[in-house]
């Protein structure tokens, strides 16, 4: 089964919401682990929409199992990266105007960027990710980018088991479900370790936590969501459990 790694940043989205103190993301990360999380992860967005830079530090400073950074390929974000030195570093597409990420990195579109951005942080220690589309153009072009990580974004598939109830047996979700499985592979085969993340909830995410060979799954949203009525302990050792159930 693959690790469990959890995103807090939607505990730093209710604190921003009253530009306040509380709820801290730094307790969030202790509590999440005490429930069981393999890793904690944040996300920096360059709006500073949730997570601030001045938390970055404070969660790293207690986080005992490994914290991942989700972060722009950008000038200012790999430098934050490469000071504050997180296990692992994970490049995503933002929008000003999204919600939440709308879909994997374009790494073959922009590959020699990418590439010479993953050697900045790799020649600081930092292994490096992508959020990446289950495509296979996409995952070719990661590998030969340098990532050490793919992430394959689990949303389609996510979405599809919501919209269309029978699970696998619905053709949509089969299809996109096969997807990720097939890219997990690819990734693999490319000497790349595979992740898989997005719109993962308990109703779903046992499939995927099903496929062989992946090393984490980053879960944030369902994990806060169900934590609001449960705690986030008790969230993320009920999404353990579920991901065991197939």
């Amino acid at each position: 089964m693959p690790d469990l790694c959890v995103n807090i940043d939607h505990v730093a989205t209710v604190r921003q919401a009253r530009r306040t103190y509380e709820p801290d993301p730094v307790q969030a990360a202790i509590e999440a682990e005490a429930g069981g999380a393999d890793g904690i992860t944040v996300h920096l967005r360059e709006d500073r929409r949730h997570i601030q830079d001045a938390d970055l530090p404070r969660i790293k400073a207690v986080v005992r199992t490994r914290l991942n950074l989700e972060m722009a390929a950008t000038d200012e974000m790999i430098g934050i990266a490469t000071a504050l030195r997180p296990h692992l570093s994970m490049f995503v597409p933002e929008k000003r105007q999204e919600v939440t990420t709308e879909g994997g990195l374009d790494v073959a579109g922009q590959e020699a960027r990418i590439r010479e951005a993953v050697a900045r942080l790799k020649g600081a220690g930092i292994a490096v990710s992508a959020f990446i589309d289950a495509d296979e153009r996409q995952i070719e072009a990661a590998a030969r980018a340098g990532f050490d990580y793919c992430e394959i974004h689990t949303g389609p598939y996510a979405h599809a088991f919501h919209d269309h109830p029978g699970g696998l047996a619905d053709g949509r979700t089969g299809a996109e479900y096969a997807k990720i499985a097939r890219g997990a592979r690819l990734v693999q085969s490319l000497g790349m370790r595979a992740n898989a993340g997005h719109a993962l909830n308990p109703s779903n995410v046992g499939p995927v936590a099903a496929i062989p060979g992946l090393h984490e799954l980053h879960i944030g949203h369902a994990i806060v969501s169900r934590a609001v009525f449960v705690g986030l302990r008790a969230a993320v050792a009920e999404m353990k459990l579920a991901m065991r159930a197939v």
